[in-house]
């Protein structure tokens, strides 16, 4: 069980208790213990009871209950909360934009138990009837509403994988005399999916029996060829069997359908092949890799041979945009450098706390910024060849400017500009702000271009074509932010940046260690987009990035 996991029993916790109006102090203390346990710098689930109890802001019966947690899923005073709280009131909790003090009004005032009885209300517009509760709230609470409704059924591609990973390894072991690949929109690497799909030439009823032995609880149905089941994370898979034309039937499988569209045009039927590569080489085609074919350029540019080269997880040489202690990060400056540079291998780390005006997540003031930087100066003699690079996360304020005075900002070695506030503005304003904070010449990427969280949050409304011309125009990078809730600039648009010659760059957003392997997630999106490693900043090495960055001053 992870960290986070962890930490929402005692977020849910917290919310419950206020709901209840208990003890505004032990309220608090609960919202502080889960914030502390998903900033805890190793794993709690393979930590002791005295570690736990040693940690800053976790005592020992904190450290009991995270136990409790782990081995339960729960603990007592949850449990009793729970027991008492209509499960519709649960799930309103989980409603962006709907705290425990709101909710409360709309189950004791309104008298509404569910979510489905507040979206109605919301189209009623009884919600403006009670207290606290404007017209715009009420549309907010309606569109938070509709978007967790279609997002049902969908999972992030980064939260399968592990799961999808043990089911392929323990079919691979069964089925070791066979053909077993992924395909669908996993092998594709979609950023989200609604089921795990998988391909093998072995018969139905040796796949049937192989799933079988699995012993997951939900039932297997078999349709034909296709094989369906559950997981114990609630995530669907469908197993094919192909036993007389597998690559083809793993080619088939694996495009979506506007990419099949376009091999049936140049024929009518898809020819058989010893593998994928012999089968677009027989439709005159040079291989298209899983991740591009999603029907958009892919086969004219295969047509062409001019297929990108597409960046690996290998090409990467350094890492940019990453947190420490200074803000809201988990682990601290040196901590961060070291295992970049020994567990990772890489050349260089780029530091981006958040700035000043993000009191929220600590932002640096200058004084804690002159700090850091003689830090950065001391490891740097300490770590060399290893570079730490002095950059930051400035915000760009409500007008497009960016935090810190010109003085300041011209003193980094880099600088990423973020949206982090005021997220409802429409698609003009949000665009004129963007275009501002790119035209100003301290800019060097620009953060997670859209702030969208996906399955959770929708970006605000750009007018993509303008950001990415005036990137192009003021040689400012954009990123492609790699935690897997962001993956932000979306793959659909790397093309149209990349033939306006603006370069992407593979950042992590880490706020831990563990955080800096979330460029993987990066890297496959990055792929979907046609990115090869001549256009991604971080695939530079020390020597060429240092160079770029001192080309901008």
């Amino acid at each position: 069980m992870d960290n986070k996991t962890i930490a929402r029993a005692f977020k849910l916790c917290g919310q419950l208790m206020e709901l209840y109006n208990e003890n505004p102090f032990r309220t608090k203390a609960m919202a502080s213990a889960s914030f502390k346990i998903d900033k805890l710098p190793f794993s709690a689930d393979n930590a002791s009871l005295e570690e736990l109890s040693a940690q800053q802001g976790i005592g020992k019966s904190t450290a009991e209950k995270i136990k409790q947690v782990i081995t339960t899923g729960s603990f007592p005073e949850l449990d009793e909360l729970i027991a008492k709280t209509p499960v519709g009131i649960i799930e309103m909790l989980k409603i962006k934009g709907l705290g425990p003090k709101k909710v409360q009004i709309i189950w004791n005032d309104l008298e509404i138990e569910s979510v489905g009885e507040l979206y109605y209300a919301c189209n009623e517009n009884r919600l403006i009837e009670a207290k606290g509760f404007g017209l715009k709230t009420q549309e907010d609470i309606k569109k938070s509403i509709e978007f967790a409704m279609d997002n049902q059924g969908w999972f992030l591609y980064a939260k399968v994988l592990p799961f999808a990973d043990k089911i392929f390894s323990s079919l691979q072991n069964i089925l070791h005399a066979n053909q077993l690949s992924f395909t669908g929109e996993f092998r594709r690497k979609c950023e989200v999916l609604q089921q795990v799909e998988l391909i093998s030439d072995a018969p139905t009823s040796i796949l049937e029996e192989a799933i079988g032995s699995l012993k997951f609880e939900s039932q297997i149905q078999t349709i034909d060829n296709k094989i369906s089941f559950t997981d114990e994370n609630a995530c669907p898979f469908i197993v094919y069997s192909s036993t007389e034309n597998f690559a083809k039937d793993l080619l088939i499988t694996t495009g979506s359908s506007t990419h099949i569209e376009l091999l049936t045009s140049i024929v009518n039927e898809i020819p058989h092949g010893t593998d994928e590569n012999e089968i677009y080489k027989k439709l005159g085609l040079a291989y298209i890799e899983p991740e591009l074919r999603e029907g958009l350029d892919e086969v004219d540019l295969a047509k062409q041979n001019k297929l990108p080269q597409l960046i690996t997880y290998e090409d990467l040489k350094g890492t940019l945009h990453n947190h420490t202690t200074y803000s809201d990060g988990v682990h601290s400056l040196a901590e961060m450098a070291r295992y970049s540079k020994e567990e990772l291998g890489l050349e260089y780390l780029g530091i981006c706390d958040h700035s000043k005006t993000a009191v929220y997540a600590n932002g640096l003031s200058v004084e804690r910024l002159e700090q850091q930087w003689a830090d950065i100066e001391n490891l740097n003699s300490q770590l060399a060849p290893f570079k730490i690079f002095k950059g930051i996360e400035s915000d760009i304020l409500s007008d497009g400017s960016l935090d810190y005075s010109d003085e300041i900002l011209s003193k980094f070695d880099f600088v990423v500009a973020s949206v982090h506030s005021n997220l409802k503005m429409d698609e003009e304003k949000a665009t004129a702000r963007l275009l501002k904070a790119i035209e100003n010449p301290y800019t060097t990427i620009l953060g997670h271009p859209t702030g969208r969280l996906l399955l959770s949050r929708a970006g605000y409304p750009l007018d993509f074509k303008k950001i990415i011309d005036a990137c192009a125009a003021n040689k400012v990078v954009i990123e492609i932010n790699a935690n897997p809730l962001r993956l932000d600039l979306d793959w659909r648009w790397h093309r149209y940046a990349l033939e306006k010659g603006v370069l992407l760059s593979i950042n992590p957003d880490a706020h831990r260690t563990e955080g800096l392997l979330d460029m993987q997630y990066g890297v496959f999106v990055g792929r979907k987009g046609g990115l090869s490693l001549d256009k991604c900043l971080n695939a530079f090495s020390l020597e060429q990035i240092t160079s770029y960055f001192n080309s901008k001053k």
